[in-house]
Parts: C-alpha cells; structure tokens; sequence
C-alpha cells in the first residue's frame, strides 16, 4: 500500500529541517539533539499510571543505569529494553513514552538500559552493556518480583540488534522471548528494501554507514554477528521470537529473512508487517495515527507470548 499520508507529511517535515548535511554526516551532538526533539515533539508521554523508577547495575567498565517501568496489575513477566539510536543516539529519555506504552499493554514490566553510546565508547560497548543489564536482571529475579521463566530481551531499531546478538550470546541466560522492532540485522545487506528506501526514508543509507563507522571505530568487520546477527551461522538455540517491520523500512527484508532464518531452525518466529509505515514510526505517536495501536498491539502479543 502507499505510504501513510501522515508518514509521507512527517517525511516532507523532516527533509526540509534536515540539519546533518549533505546524506546524513553531521556531528553526533547534532544527531543526538534532533532524535530528542523529535520523540519531543511527535512522541508521547506513555500511560501515567505505569510507575517508573531508575536504579543501577554493575556494568563492565561503569555501572549501567537502568529504569524500570512497573504497569498497574503487573505480571511476573519481564522484558529487557535496548533502545535504538545508531548506537549513537537514543536513551532513556527518547523511549521512556515507548517503554511506558508497551509495558501497559503487556502488563509486564519493562526495564529499559541506558547503554554506553559511541562514538565515547567504540564496540562491542553497547552490546556488552545490554549483556551485563540481562545477566543482572536475571539473577535478581526474586528481588524484582519476575519470574525467570518469563524473562525476555526487546529493542528496536540498532536495539534490536542488540537485542539479538544478546540472544545469541553464550553468556545469556535462558530467555523466554525475543522481541524485534524494525531490527537492523545485517549493517552490510543489500536486500531489495535496502535499495528502495536507501534515501529519503527516515534512516538514510549514508546515515546508517556513519553511524557504523562510529559505533566501530576503524574498519569494521561487517559480518561479525556481534555487529549483524543475520549472519549468525546457527540459529537453533534461540529463544521464541516476535519481529515487526515497517513496509516503507531500508531494513525489512533482513527483519523478514531472520524470522524465516529462525523459524527452519525450529525458533518459534511470528512476523508482523506494519504497511504504510516507515522505521522509528512506533515512536511517533503524535505524528503517526496508527502508531499507537501499533505498539499496544505489539505489548498485547508480548503479554500473550509471556502468560
């Protein structure tokens, strides 16, 4: 279907307030700015009757702050949150509205990580830092009242990157869910969504290689699955997998391909295709009509995948 009228407005906005230079190479600070103002001004503020708190956890070279978001009636589920951003952008405030929504309408509890960004600290920072907040969140169970049999790990965008290579990890505890959210799996691919949507289409391909050659440092080894877990030589051992995609996302067809990839490796995958939607459009609720059922759409097939 076409791109959703007020998705294509949104784009039109965005192009003509573009302040990052020619393709997407502009200052981190800059990237940083404008993702805040833009959650700011097209997010939302999220449910109020879901408590949040922030606490710490010990992390691998500082400690990690995290915020837990508690909804009315809570289940013993929980879900570790890694927020997208480039790996350069993004936080805790950026997705606290998300955060909010989806535990809701999941009725789990989410815990969100405010990871290390780059280009301050290089790869694999931000993976180790998500590592680190799910290792700590699962032997800390009983004292955040979550049953580890109902632990799962979520993101979206470069999150659910992470998200996924944190699955994979050796080092992971037993998961029972994995949630994906416009991943980006492969930073190498050159699917068929990959060359349509490569400019204009909220995340630039000159964007994404930036943010890469930020997040790594040098030349980066693109097909390490730390980096693009697509790549991954043996999916058999993950855990149960929800992957949502945006129609109008440079970034679909891997999306696709890793739930198809899971699923002849015996993973329970259920794939979800958002039409008319483009990347990061979940959290734009006040721009995007349908973002909202969206996500609540997406925490109600968690609290199921969860019960």
């Amino acid at each position: 279907m076409p791109l959703a009228p007020d998705v294509e407005r949104l784009l039109r906005m965005l192009a003509a307030n573009d302040r990052t230079g020619p393709k997407g190479v502009g200052d981190v600070a800059e990237r940083r700015r404008m993702l805040l103002r833009l959650t700011q001004m097209a997010g939302e503020a999220g449910p109020c009757a879901v408590e949040a708190r922030d606490l710490q956890a010990p992390g691998p070279a500082e400690p990690i702050r995290l915020r837990v978001y508690s909804p009315p009636e809570a289940s013993p589920a929980a879900v570790v949150y890694v927020h997208g951003g480039g790996w350069v952008a993004g936080g805790l405030e950026t997705h606290d509205g998300l955060c909010r929504r989806l535990a809701a309408s999941s009725r789990a509890s989410f815990i969100a990580v405010d990871y290390r960004l780059a280009p301050e600290h290089r790869f694999p920072a931000a993976l180790d830092d998500a590592l680190a907040a799910v290792c700590w969140t699962a032997r800390h169970c009983e004292a955040l009242d979550i049953d580890p049999g109902r632990l799962a790990v979520a993101g979206d965008s470069v999150g659910a990157g992470l998200a996924a290579a944190v699955a994979q990890s050796p080092r992971a505890p037993q998961l029972a869910l994995q949630v994906l959210i416009c991943p980006i799996l492969d930073v190498a691919g050159e699917s068929p969504s990959r060359r349509a949507f490569a400019d204009g289409f909220f995340v630039d391909a000159a964007t994404l290689a930036q943010d890469v050659r930020d997040y790594w440092g040098g030349e980066p080894d693109l097909r390490d699955p730390r980096l693009s877990p697509l790549l991954a030589s043996d999916l058999s051992r993950q855990p149960a997998a929800l992957i949502h995609a945006a129609e109008y996302d440079p970034f679909r067809d891997e999306a696709q391909t890793y739930a198809a990839r899971l699923a002849r490796a015996g993973v329970a995958a259920q794939f979800v295709l958002w039409p008319g939607m483009i990347h990061y459009f979940y959290a734009l609720p006040r721009a995007i009509a349908g973002a909202a059922a969206a996500i609540d759409a997406i925490g109600a097939g968690i609290g199921r995948s969860l019960a």
